[in-house]
């Protein structure tokens, strides 16, 4: 069977229409030739979202935004969305606007809910919301730290006045008289540093000799410390406690009266007798100058001896004086 030209001319235009038509569908974001499930989303600002923008799950694209318009007079914003996934998605999930990166431009992520089993049909709505991107929490960020960036340059202008104010021509005057001695104190101090140096250098085998027999003096330090620890001092200082209590108990003995010389130190008695012996020798002795013959009698006619007669103690004083 034969078509004649006509009917391949109607058939080639026919092609030609339905090719221009799903290619400019296709071009727009719609694919009139897939199974896809729209769903609907109301937002107040669509935050520059464009038509052909993906649809994500957890990263994965699953569909494209297919149109935006408004919705009625209050000027919410209708997103049409075009799902081309067979994943089931709930009517609690929400729909978020978010931006994946600073190039990029604005994306919708589907947050599903899991635990809900109702899920959405074709010319359902969810609930939209908006994500935060980078730019918006810089921005955040920023905006106080802008404040008080203002501010501290308010009070520092306002400061640098009242520097300004106070610092008037004698002021600035003895400034920079200050800096000029304190350049001057610099400069001679840096002399006296230079001097020290050199001083230090000519002198530098003294003080070597000055170490030298620091260094000695510490060595003979050292071993005098030696034989301290080795000497027997703990024999020294037990033998000197035993003699310091040995003191003590004579002390004490003394004290009480005991022995000769502790009663010659309490005993008045016995002090009184050793006073009176004390006396009669010193009249005997001055008996035996006075009269010697009385004691040592060497004669040789055999002339008798004197009688015996008591010295006084008138006698031995008038005999000093």
């Amino acid at each position: 069977m034969k078509l004649s030209k006509e009917i391949k001319t109607a058939i080639l235009v026919i092609s030609s229409v339905l090719l221009f038509i799903w290619g400019y569908s296709f071009l727009k974001g719609t694919d009139i030739l897939s199974n896809h499930k729209t769903i609907y989303v109301l937002y107040d600002d669509v935050e520059g979202l464009l038509s052909s923008a993906p649809v994500t799950i957890n990263g994965l694209i699953i569909g494209k935004v297919k149109n935006i318009q408004f919705s009625d007079d209050s000027g919410k914003l209708m997103v049409e969305l075009q799902i081309n996934s067979d994943f089931k998605i709930s009517k609690s999930s929400i729909a978020r606007i978010y931006e994946p990166g600073l190039i990029g431009g604005k994306q919708i992520q589907i947050v599903p809910n899991l635990a809900d089993k109702t899920y959405v049909e074709n010319g359902d709505y969810l609930k939209g919301g908006v994500k935060p991107g980078l730019t918006e929490l810089v921005s955040e960020k920023l905006a106080p730290l802008q404040d008080k960036i203002e501010k501290a340059m308010v009070s520092a202008d306002l400061v640098l006045s009242n520097v300004n104010s106070l610092l008037d021509e004698k002021a600035k005057n003895d400034l920079k008289k200050s800096f000029s001695e304190l350049s001057e104190t610099l400069a001679a101090l840096n002399q006296a540093t230079n001097g020290a140096n050199e001083l230090i250098s000519s002198n530098k085998g003294k003080l070597n000799n000055v170490v030298t027999n620091f260094e000695k003096v510490s060595y003979n330090f050292e071993k005098i410390s030696d034989s301290l620890a080795q000497a027997n001092l703990k024999q020294t200082v037990q033998n000197l406690e035993k003699t310091l209590a040995s003191v003590d108990k004579i002390m004490a003995n003394l004290e009480a009266g005991n022995g000769s010389m502790g009663k010659l130190l309490k005993d008045d008695k016995m002090y009184e007798n050793f006073t009176k012996s004390s006396k009669e020798l010193e009249l005997l002795l001055q008996d035996l100058r006075l009269n010697p013959t009385r004691y040592v009698n060497v004669s040789l006619f055999g002339k008798k001896n004197k009688p015996y007669v008591a010295p006084k103690e008138t006698d031995s004083t008038q005999t000093k004086k």
